[in-house]
């Protein structure tokens, strides 16, 4: 039988923020003490926002059924794909599509917004 594998990253899926509550999304970067840090800030309707602060490299993985946004805030975010790097500055963003397999990394510090269903399970299926 396998275990699930762990990986060495801090995420909260927990929804941080209620509906008309402020987020303020420089503060919470700025005192995020983690390398690879991704908690939950709000629900809309069936999606979350999440809020990544990452440096360093994540691994390979897909959402089957699930496509997934990010987008720059700061810094600089390279996802791999088989084939290809796309590259994102401060105020890009792309939709990966469900099924593709991906590896996210940053160079620097980076914070990043992405929007997903509820159900994805952010390291994975």
């Amino acid at each position: 039988m396998s275990e699930k594998p762990e990986f060495p990253y801090i995420t909260r899926l927990d929804v941080a923020f209620e509906p008309l509550e402020l987020i303020d999304e420089a503060q919470i970067s700025k005192e995020c003490p983690h390398q690879w840090f991704n908690q939950t800030l709000c629900a809309v309707n069936d999606s979350v926002v999440r809020l990544g602060v990452v440096e360093g490299e994540y691994h390979w993985h897909k959402h089957d059924s699930d496509d997934e946004f990010f987008y720059v805030v700061e810094g600089q975010l390279l996802i791999d794909l088989e084939e290809r790097t796309i590259e994102l500055l401060p105020r890009q963003g792309v939709v990966i599509p469900k099924g593709v397999m991906h590896r996210p990394r940053a160079p620097i510090r980076t914070s990043i917004l992405m929007v997903e269903t509820k159900a994805i399970v952010p390291t994975g299926d």
